[in-house]
Protein backbone atom coordinates (compact mmCIF):
# COMPACT_ATOMS: atom_id res chain seq x y z
CA UNK A 1 0.00 0.00 0.00
CA UNK A 2 1.66 3.36 -0.96
CA UNK A 3 0.06 7.07 -0.09
CA UNK A 4 1.22 10.36 -0.55
CA UNK A 5 3.41 11.68 2.05
CA UNK A 6 3.08 15.54 3.10
CA UNK A 7 6.33 16.66 1.68
CA UNK A 8 6.35 19.92 0.50
CA UNK A 9 9.54 22.86 -0.76
CA UNK A 10 8.88 26.76 -0.52
CA UNK A 11 5.68 27.83 0.46
CA UNK A 12 4.51 25.45 2.50
CA UNK A 13 1.48 24.80 5.32
CA UNK A 14 2.38 24.13 8.92
CA UNK A 15 2.46 21.28 11.40
CA UNK A 16 -0.62 22.29 13.87
CA UNK A 17 -0.88 19.29 16.44
CA UNK A 18 -4.05 18.12 16.65
CA UNK A 19 -5.30 19.74 13.77
CA UNK A 20 -5.93 18.38 10.07
CA UNK A 21 -3.03 19.91 8.29
CA UNK A 22 -2.67 18.10 5.21
CA UNK A 23 -4.89 15.98 2.83
CA UNK A 24 -3.78 13.91 0.01
CA UNK A 25 -5.07 11.57 -2.66
CA UNK A 26 -4.70 8.08 -3.75
CA UNK A 27 -5.94 8.22 -7.66
CA UNK A 28 -5.45 5.58 -10.25
CA UNK A 29 -4.68 8.14 -13.00
CA UNK A 30 -2.37 10.85 -11.81
CA UNK A 31 -2.90 13.12 -14.66
CA UNK A 32 -6.20 12.72 -14.94
CA UNK A 33 -6.76 14.08 -11.23
CA UNK A 34 -4.42 16.54 -11.74
CA UNK A 35 -6.46 17.99 -14.84
CA UNK A 36 -9.48 17.60 -12.68
CA UNK A 37 -8.70 19.36 -9.68
CA UNK A 38 -6.65 21.82 -11.46
CA UNK A 39 -9.76 22.70 -13.82
CA UNK A 40 -12.11 22.72 -10.71
CA UNK A 41 -10.17 24.35 -8.02
CA UNK A 42 -7.46 26.61 -9.92
CA UNK A 43 -4.57 24.36 -8.66
CA UNK A 44 -1.36 24.36 -10.14
CA UNK A 45 1.12 21.48 -9.45
CA UNK A 46 4.50 20.84 -8.91
CA UNK A 47 6.85 17.58 -9.12
CA UNK A 48 7.52 15.79 -5.56
CA UNK A 49 9.29 12.95 -4.24
CA UNK A 50 8.30 10.08 -6.23
CA UNK A 51 10.12 7.45 -4.45
CA UNK A 52 6.74 5.09 -3.51
CA UNK A 53 5.43 6.44 -7.34
CA UNK A 54 4.36 9.22 -9.26
CA UNK A 55 3.64 12.21 -6.85
CA UNK A 56 2.68 16.04 -6.83
CA UNK A 57 1.75 18.69 -4.61
CA UNK A 58 -1.24 20.61 -5.37
CA UNK A 59 -0.37 24.46 -4.92
CA UNK A 60 -3.32 27.33 -4.07
CA UNK A 61 -1.89 30.93 -4.41
CA UNK A 62 1.59 29.47 -4.56
CA UNK A 63 0.85 27.50 -1.60
CA UNK A 64 1.18 23.23 -1.17
CA UNK A 65 -1.80 22.22 0.11
CA UNK A 66 -2.27 19.14 -1.60
CA UNK A 67 -0.41 15.85 -2.60
CA UNK A 68 -1.48 13.87 -4.42
CA UNK A 69 -0.10 9.84 -6.03
CA UNK A 70 -0.37 7.67 -8.65
CA UNK A 71 -1.71 4.22 -7.41
CA UNK A 72 0.69 1.32 -7.83
CA UNK A 73 -1.19 -1.14 -7.27
CA UNK A 74 -5.09 -0.98 -8.90
CA UNK A 75 -7.13 -3.22 -6.15
CA UNK A 76 -6.24 0.62 -3.57
CA UNK A 77 -9.84 2.64 -3.52
CA UNK A 78 -9.50 6.26 -4.79
CA UNK A 79 -10.17 8.11 -1.98
CA UNK A 80 -8.55 11.45 -0.02
CA UNK A 81 -7.21 11.39 3.49
CA UNK A 82 -7.09 13.51 5.94
CA UNK A 83 -3.97 13.86 8.45
CA UNK A 84 -3.58 15.26 12.07
CA UNK A 85 -0.86 17.12 13.22
CA UNK A 86 1.46 15.84 15.95
CA UNK A 87 4.50 16.66 18.17
CA UNK A 88 5.61 13.21 18.09
CA UNK A 89 4.36 10.42 15.69
CA UNK A 90 5.32 7.44 17.43
CA UNK A 91 3.43 8.41 20.74
CA UNK A 92 0.20 9.15 18.84
CA UNK A 93 0.62 5.89 16.78
CA UNK A 94 0.89 4.14 20.09
CA UNK A 95 -2.21 5.83 21.29
CA UNK A 96 -4.15 4.60 18.44
CA UNK A 97 -3.09 0.80 19.11
CA UNK A 98 -3.72 1.74 22.58
CA UNK A 99 -7.69 2.78 22.54
CA UNK A 100 -8.49 -0.05 19.49
CA UNK A 101 -7.37 1.54 16.64
CA UNK A 102 -4.52 -0.02 14.18
CA UNK A 103 -1.89 1.42 12.43
CA UNK A 104 -1.16 0.32 8.79
CA UNK A 105 1.61 2.16 7.83
CA UNK A 106 5.02 3.84 9.79
CA UNK A 107 5.72 6.06 11.51
CA UNK A 108 8.31 6.64 9.21
CA UNK A 109 10.77 9.28 8.11
CA UNK A 110 10.17 11.85 5.44
CA UNK A 111 11.67 15.13 3.92
CA UNK A 112 8.89 17.01 5.69
CA UNK A 113 8.71 15.52 8.74
CA UNK A 114 7.29 11.74 9.90
CA UNK A 115 4.34 9.90 9.01
CA UNK A 116 1.55 7.22 9.70
CA UNK A 117 -1.64 5.91 8.26
CA UNK A 118 -3.78 4.81 10.92
CA UNK A 119 -7.87 3.65 11.04
CA UNK A 120 -9.55 4.43 14.03
CA UNK A 121 -11.91 1.64 15.68
CA UNK A 122 -14.80 1.95 13.27
CA UNK A 123 -12.32 1.23 10.69
CA UNK A 124 -12.04 5.11 9.34
CA UNK A 125 -8.56 5.79 8.13
CA UNK A 126 -6.57 9.20 8.53
CA UNK A 127 -3.24 10.15 8.73
CA UNK A 128 -0.66 10.98 11.13
CA UNK A 129 1.82 14.11 10.79
CA UNK A 130 4.97 15.25 12.37
CA UNK A 131 6.50 18.46 10.88
CA UNK A 132 7.13 21.41 11.10
CA UNK A 133 5.29 23.65 13.88
CA UNK A 134 6.91 27.14 13.54
CA UNK A 135 6.70 27.81 9.50
CA UNK A 136 3.72 28.00 7.23
CA UNK A 137 0.67 28.94 6.32
CA UNK A 138 -2.38 27.26 8.40
CA UNK A 139 -3.96 25.27 6.19
CA UNK A 140 -7.86 25.55 6.67
CA UNK A 141 -7.11 29.34 5.88
CA UNK A 142 -6.30 29.48 2.71
CA UNK A 143 -9.00 30.04 -0.43
CA UNK A 144 -8.89 26.90 -2.35
CA UNK A 145 -7.56 24.40 0.50
CA UNK A 146 -8.87 22.13 2.76
CA UNK A 147 -11.41 23.99 4.80
CA UNK A 148 -12.96 21.69 6.94
CA UNK A 149 -13.02 17.46 7.51
CA UNK A 150 -15.86 15.86 8.56
CA UNK A 151 -16.06 12.12 10.04
CA UNK A 152 -18.87 10.06 8.71
CA UNK A 153 -18.95 7.41 11.70
CA UNK A 154 -21.47 4.71 13.50
CA UNK A 155 -21.26 6.51 17.01
CA UNK A 156 -19.88 10.35 16.34
CA UNK A 157 -19.71 10.59 20.78
CA UNK A 158 -17.28 7.16 20.46
CA UNK A 159 -15.18 8.52 17.70
CA UNK A 160 -15.08 11.57 19.43
CA UNK A 161 -13.29 9.64 22.50
CA UNK A 162 -11.05 8.42 20.43
CA UNK A 163 -9.63 10.88 18.74
CA UNK A 164 -9.59 13.02 21.72
CA UNK A 165 -7.69 10.70 23.87
CA UNK A 166 -5.09 9.93 20.63
CA UNK A 167 -4.55 14.15 20.24
CA UNK A 168 -5.26 14.96 23.57
CA UNK A 169 -7.67 17.46 22.68
CA UNK A 170 -8.64 17.98 26.46
CA UNK A 171 -4.67 17.64 27.65
CA UNK A 172 -3.86 21.21 26.03
CA UNK A 173 -3.78 24.56 27.29
CA UNK A 174 -7.23 25.87 28.12
CA UNK A 175 -8.57 27.91 25.40
CA UNK A 176 -6.83 26.17 22.44
CA UNK A 177 -9.23 23.71 21.77
CA UNK A 178 -12.96 23.49 21.87
CA UNK A 179 -15.40 20.63 21.52
CA UNK A 180 -18.74 20.80 21.37
CA UNK A 181 -22.10 19.39 19.96
CA UNK A 182 -23.71 21.44 17.72
CA UNK A 183 -26.03 21.00 14.28
CA UNK A 184 -26.21 17.68 15.15
CA UNK A 185 -22.34 17.15 14.90
CA UNK A 186 -19.55 16.87 17.74
CA UNK A 187 -17.34 19.99 16.62
CA UNK A 188 -13.77 20.53 16.90
CA UNK A 189 -12.92 24.12 17.04
CA UNK A 190 -9.78 25.88 17.76
CA UNK A 191 -8.56 29.08 16.97
CA UNK A 192 -11.74 30.72 16.63
CA UNK A 193 -12.48 28.65 13.88
CA UNK A 194 -14.29 25.05 13.54
CA UNK A 195 -12.19 22.80 11.89
CA UNK A 196 -13.50 19.14 12.48
CA UNK A 197 -16.41 17.67 12.65
CA UNK A 198 -18.12 14.20 13.63
CA UNK A 199 -21.40 13.21 12.87
CA UNK A 200 -23.63 9.91 13.31
CA UNK A 201 -24.46 8.27 9.77
CA UNK A 202 -27.77 7.06 9.73
CA UNK A 203 -26.96 4.57 6.79
CA UNK A 204 -25.68 1.55 7.87
CA UNK A 205 -24.15 0.23 4.80
CA UNK A 206 -21.98 3.12 4.51
CA UNK A 207 -18.15 2.74 5.21
CA UNK A 208 -17.04 4.72 8.68
CA UNK A 209 -14.57 7.77 6.84
CA UNK A 210 -13.51 10.95 7.00
CA UNK A 211 -14.75 13.11 4.04
CA UNK A 212 -12.80 16.29 2.78
CA UNK A 213 -13.70 19.73 2.12
CA UNK A 214 -12.70 22.35 -0.14
CA UNK A 215 -13.00 25.95 -0.15
CA UNK A 216 -14.54 27.61 -3.08
CA UNK A 217 -15.57 30.95 -4.10
CA UNK A 218 -19.34 29.81 -5.51
CA UNK A 219 -20.30 26.25 -4.66
CA UNK A 220 -22.82 26.72 -7.21
CA UNK A 221 -20.93 27.58 -10.04
CA UNK A 222 -18.36 25.19 -8.34
CA UNK A 223 -21.05 21.90 -8.87
CA UNK A 224 -21.91 22.87 -12.41
CA UNK A 225 -18.24 23.13 -13.65
CA UNK A 226 -17.68 19.57 -11.62
CA UNK A 227 -20.51 18.10 -13.85
CA UNK A 228 -19.16 19.63 -17.08
CA UNK A 229 -15.45 18.04 -16.11
CA UNK A 230 -17.11 14.57 -15.71
CA UNK A 231 -17.96 14.37 -11.58
CA UNK A 232 -21.10 12.84 -10.20
CA UNK A 233 -23.15 15.31 -7.96
CA UNK A 234 -24.13 13.67 -5.34
CA UNK A 235 -27.48 15.23 -4.09
CA UNK A 236 -28.03 18.85 -4.32
CA UNK A 237 -25.90 21.77 -3.15
CA UNK A 238 -27.74 22.67 0.07
CA UNK A 239 -26.87 25.33 2.96
CA UNK A 240 -25.37 24.52 6.35
CA UNK A 241 -24.29 26.21 9.16
CA UNK A 242 -20.95 26.34 7.90
CA UNK A 243 -21.81 27.82 4.62
CA UNK A 244 -23.30 26.64 1.44
CA UNK A 245 -22.08 22.78 0.61
CA UNK A 246 -22.14 19.89 -1.66
CA UNK A 247 -20.90 16.09 -1.98
CA UNK A 248 -18.85 15.17 -5.31
CA UNK A 249 -17.30 12.15 -6.56
CA UNK A 250 -14.59 12.81 -8.96
CA UNK A 251 -14.45 11.09 -12.07
CA UNK A 252 -12.34 8.38 -11.01
CA UNK A 253 -14.33 7.58 -7.73
CA UNK A 254 -13.12 10.09 -5.26
CA UNK A 255 -15.17 11.12 -2.81
CA UNK A 256 -15.06 15.02 -1.72
CA UNK A 257 -17.18 17.93 -0.86
CA UNK A 258 -17.41 21.74 -1.62
CA UNK A 259 -17.80 24.28 0.86
CA UNK A 260 -18.54 28.19 -0.22
CA UNK A 261 -20.35 31.05 1.53
CA UNK A 262 -23.66 31.43 1.76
Amino acid sequence: MTESAPVVTGAAVRCVPAVPSWVSLMAGDLESATDFYGRLLGWTFSRGPDRWGPYVRALAGGVAVAGLSGATDLQLPVAWTAYFGTEDADMVSERVRARGGTVAIGPLGFDAGRLAIAADRAGAPFGIWEGDRERGAVLHTLPGAPVWIELRTPDAFDSALFYGGVFGWDDRPAGEFDVRFEHERVVLRTAGRSVAALVTSTDPEARPSWNVYFSVPDADATVELADRLGADVLGEVRDSPYGRVADLRDPQGGRFSVLGPR
